[in-house]
């Protein structure tokens, strides 16, 4: 079997990391991160091993080992990274991840790796901790967002959200206690959010075409949209959050620059209700619709970028792409409505179209972004939602045009 060749330079490092003068020996890093290269200048006094079996007393030990060590350079140099290209903390996450790939890779020692990010993660400041649920070893991070898919615990009233559970087939939260590791990290205090504010600026080798299309009113349009696959690796783990996290993670630059100028264009001198029904019918009909489960055997919440660049998405998928196009293109104010099986969206026009949705003193028209088996105008609901209860589940405000 063929070794991968991180996977060797790692077992290497081992034979080699103390000069004849038994100090630690220089060590050069490059951390990949999405078409980025991040070299880090450290010593192989970070390459810390160990102990079997994996218990808290291994753990604690690891710890105190590493804590020993000139770690400063290392967890400095990707901090520094961090405020020079402003990562939001679930992008910062993925080089901690990559990070911890270099000094142990994941499948070598599955239970090193977890080590080193946690202990990257707590040494640049964010308060994360380490459980056992049995033999499987957690790694949590406190969050005050709210989380639906992953597992959760609290410590002293702080919520911690599990960053590892996608690792493991199962685990059973009823059955199996979860032990908390118990070490304190001072500098480990702050809170870790998911919202997502700006994505990386890949490089342009990395985007590919693909041809939207679809009819409108008997004419066909079609778009190339320039997208990175990459897109679908930096959220393959993100968990469902609230609407208003992933509905506003924003379309990468090369990926906007390719999309909203050339609908504004297409929009230009139409009708506000009519341009609005263009982005409706376009994000209704340029995608095939699947389930979740269908398509990814689970619930998944996609960015916009993701569901333009997916074959099969729905109804939650639709309404943020299509959230997402009528807030860069008109800033209308719009509220999310969450049904028992369904989502929709409603937009604060200056007329109110159909059977307007009364909220907070203001009128909103229904729109229907996610193909149905009528074709439903602005204002109009699937019938068998006439008379079902919803909640208001994101609220945008937007800016409504002045009489």
């Amino acid at each position: 079997m063929k070794i991968p060749s991180t996977i060797f330079i790692f077992i290497l490092l081992n034979f080699l990391c103390i000069s004849s003068a038994g100090q630690p020996l220089s060590l050069q890093l490059q951390v990949g991160y999405f078409g980025d290269t991040l070299n880090i200048a450290t010593n192989t006094g970070i390459q810390v091993q160990l102990q079997r079996p994996v218990n808290e007393q291994a753990i604690k030990k690891f710890y105190a080992d590493i804590n020993q060590t000139d770690y400063h350079s290392l967890v400095n140099s990707i901090i520094s990274y961090k405020n020079a290209e402003k990562l939001d903390d679930w992008l910062f996450y993925q080089l901690i991840r990559r990070t911890a790939q270099q000094l142990s890779p994941k499948l070598v020692d599955y239970e090193r790796y977890t080590l080193y990010k946690w202990f990257l993660l707590a040494k640049c400041g964010y308060n994360s901790q380490l459980a056992f649920a049995k033999d499987k070893l957690l790694f949590y991070v406190q969050s005050d967002d709210n989380i639906y898919d992953i597992p959760l615990f609290k410590i002293d009233g702080k919520q911690f959200v599990c960053l590892n559970i996608h690792d493991f087939a199962k685990v059973n939260f009823e059955e199996d206690q979860l032990l908390k590791v118990d070490i304190s990290i001072p500098e480990a205090v702050n809170v870790f959010s998911y919202r997502v504010k700006q994505l990386p600026d890949f490089k342009t080798n990395q985007y590919h075409n693909k041809e939207l299309v679809f009819n409108y009113h008997d004419i066909e349009y079609r778009y190339n949209v320039k997208l990175n696959l990459q897109m679908n690796k930096l959220f393959s783990n993100y968990p469902a959050v609230d609407f208003k996290y992933y509905f506003n993670i924003p379309l990468s630059k090369i990926t906007y620059s390719s999309l909203i100028p050339v609908l504004r264009s297409e929009l230009k001198g139409m009708r506000q209700q009519k341009g609005i029904d263009y982005l409706m019918n376009f994000t209704r009909h340029a995608f095939m619709y699947e389930t979740d489960q269908q398509n990814f055997g689970m619930e998944k919440r996609l960015s916009p970028e993701q569901t333009l660049m997916n074959t099969y998405s729905d109804c939650d998928d639709r309404v943020a792409l299509f959230y997402y196009l009528v807030k860069e293109i008109y800033n209308l104010p719009m509220i999310v409505l969450e049904y028992p099986s369904h989502v929709a969206i409603a937009i604060q026009l200056k007329k109110p179209i159909g059977n307007p949705v009364l909220y907070k003193g203001n009128k909103y028209s229904v729109c229907e972004p996610t193909p149905q088996r009528l074709e439903l105008p602005i204002g109009k609901l699937m019938p068998e939602l006439k008379d079902a209860a919803y909640q208001v589940k994101y609220e945008y405000p937007g800016k409504l045009e002045a009489n």
